[in-house]
């Protein structure tokens, strides 16, 4: 199936238009709400709490009785929320870091749920079928009610970022300043957190307990490496994980056998790559052309002043006397030597080459600062 037809599709076919919503929808709420995660240093947070929600699933089947999507979020939610306290509870009230608590709450979480789940599985009973697909996510059982849901929820989320924008902001940089303000920061805390949770069991029925820390975190980390703006890392984390889910049910619904849950994530890691790589201001390339030109401009910079430092005892640059000495001095490459020229610090003719007045002021000023440097 071709882009075309897949357009096409989007618009006639009710299945693919709903999984399509519900994606992007999915994908900006998680970039979204991932940028405060990801700023904030919490990083695991997304990962223990999809893993925590798995227990709440498994424990509104065994209640319900049958398969319904609106109690397993709702059990997911409570799961996932009671998950969160705990962690907060074990870093407030113990001397356990976070990463810790995270990590402890994670394992003994999906463990639990993990043995609910092979519970449930040997039970006589033929309505515990598919549970297991809220472990890598099944994109295809979304219904318009759910994408509904989604946006219902995001612009909710929006709402109250605008509401709270100038507390969060003043909370991720510096919580004590924060407070000293008399803002409520644990208030703010477990605001942001309760969305963050919330946007995670809305992911689980799409991409799956396994792979949604993923989604909250990949489009923030790829925003991350192209701006030094909160305001406008949000919106690229949005954008980004938006066209992560379009673009993976799109490779998804264009090949048989693809998940439609882990191509997403394989998708947004790709716009984590290219960030990684390309962004101007982070970018592993650009890093590497920056360091180069300032090796290169401080290779030039040394040459200069060791130049200078032999031509400032004669009183005219341009006499045959230092030009002689200066053509004695090895500290340099013909390749250097050539940039200095395009640069008008020195003048080549023939075999020789001398200062310019240029050169002689510039490397007079390196000089200077390098002595006070040293003095220092």
């Amino acid at each position: 199936m071709d882009i075309q037809q897949y357009i096409e599709l989007v618009f006639t076919d009710y299945t693919l238009r709903t999984i399509t919503l519900g994606t992007a929808v999915l994908g900006a709420i998680c970039g979204m709400l991932g940028s405060f995660a990801v700023l904030r240093k919490q990083s695991l947070l997304g990962d223990a709490i999809s893993h925590a929600a798995l227990p709440g699933i498994a424990i509104a089947f065994l209640i319900m009785g049958t398969k319904n999507s609106s109690i397993f979020l709702l059990g997911a939610l409570i799961s996932g929320l009671i998950g969160t306290f705990w962690i907060r509870g074990i870093t407030s009230k113990t001397h356990l870091k976070s990463d810790t608590a995270l990590g402890l709450i994670l394992s003994l979480f999906f463990g639990f749920g993990m043995l609910l789940l092979t519970y449930i599985q040997k039970m006589p009973n033929a309505n515990q079928a598919g549970l297991e697909s809220y472990l890598f996510g099944q994109a295809a059982t979304l219904l318009e009610s759910d994408v509904w849901l989604m946006v219902i929820v995001t612009a909710i989320s929006l709402v109250i970022l605008l509401l709270f924008w100038k507390e969060l902001k003043l909370l991720l940089f510096d919580a004590d300043y924060t407070k000293t303000l008399g803002f409520n920061t644990k208030f703010l805390d477990i605001l942001i957190t309760t969305f963050i949770v919330i946007a995670i069991v809305l992911g689980l029925q799409t991409v799956g307990v396994v792979l949604m820390s993923a989604m909250l975190l990949a489009p923030a980390a790829a925003a991350r490496q192209w701006t030094n703006n909160l305001s406008v890392m949000v919106i690229l984390a949005a954008i980004f994980g938006a066209f992560s889910g379009v673009l993976g049910t799109a490779i998804s619904a264009s090949h048989n056998n693809l998940s439609t849950g882990p191509v997403i994530v394989l998708v947004a890691g790709v716009f984590v790559l290219v960030s990684f790589i390309f962004s101007p201001g982070r970018g592993l390339l650009f890093r590497e052309i920056r360091f180069r030109k300032n090796r290169n401009d401080l290779q030039l910079h040394k040459t200069l002043s060791f130049m200078y430092n032999i031509a400032k005892t004669h009183e005219d640059i341009a006499h045959p006397h230092a030009i002689k000495i200066l053509n004695n001095f090895q500290g340099f490459t013909r390749k250097s030597l050539q940039k200095l020229e395009d640069k008008d610090y020195v003048k080549i003719s023939g075999n020789m080459w001398s200062m310019t007045e240029s050169g002689y002021n510039t490397a007079s000023n390196l000089y200077d600062q390098l002595i006070t440097e040293e003095n220092e």
